[in-house]
């Protein structure tokens, strides 16, 4: 993997040959960190697409507003539309994305997920894309020691289009101490999800590049 600097900051950028990324943000604190990461996405792949989704519950913690701003595009909410229409989200974002990042995945997101739960437009998009999809959970105090955890990470990773990233260790807010399993920065997101990318190629999966 390569890497190179950006102008401002001097984080490390890693290769990435992704066109069209949808980025999906959960309910976790870790979503308020996408508004950073949205600006430096602009910075660091200036010919990139991003889209992005946030859940309701991602709505505490990071607004839509911030998440445009930074981002340069407009944000939508992981809700069935209330207004009849022709067009149909999920497809919308299932085709369109060639790359896709979970960041951050909560324990209820990514058991449904594993699950094959359809109950949003993100979450169906997600069911029926052949995108390379990079899951970053976010876990509180003892939730790593959760057996159905476990078998859900192991479910999705089963996946030929999945990886999921390891979790780093972090401070929980409610108990004050390194507790709590965080996403890596999400330049360590891209990189592995590069990696599945070329996999995918390698194996000349559709939708991989």
């Amino acid at each position: 993997m390569t890497y190179e600097e950006v102008p401002t900051g001097g984080v490390p950028v890693p290769e990435f040959t992704a066109e069209r990324l949808l980025i999906v943000g959960t309910g976790a604190i870790h979503v308020a960190n996408l508004p950073t990461w949205a600006g430096w996405l602009r910075l660091a792949y200036p010919r990139l697409e991003t889209r992005m989704v946030i859940t309701r519950s991602a709505e505490r913690f990071v607004s839509r507003t911030a998440l445009a701003a930074l981002g340069g595009n407009e944000v939508v909410l992981d809700v069935w539309p209330e207004e009849a229409s022709t067009a149909a989200l999920h497809v919308e974002l299932a085709q369109w994305a060639d790359s896709v990042i979970v960041y951050p995945a909560t324990m209820n997101f990514i058991a449904r997920f594993a699950t094959g739960m359809a109950d949003t437009p993100a979450m169906l998009a997600l069911q029926c894309t052949r995108a390379p999809v990079a899951v970053a959970p976010a876990v509180p105090p003892g939730g790593q020691e959760n057996l159905t955890l476990q078998h859900h990470l192991k479910t999705l990773e089963t996946r030929p289009n999945v990886v999921v990233i390891p979790t780093t260790h972090g401070r929980s807010i409610t108990t004050g101490r390194d507790d709590a399993a965080v996403p890596p920065p999400l330049p360590v997101v891209i990189g592995s999800l590069e990696r599945k990318r070329a996999a995918l190629v390698a194996t000349d999966i559709p939708h991989a590049g």
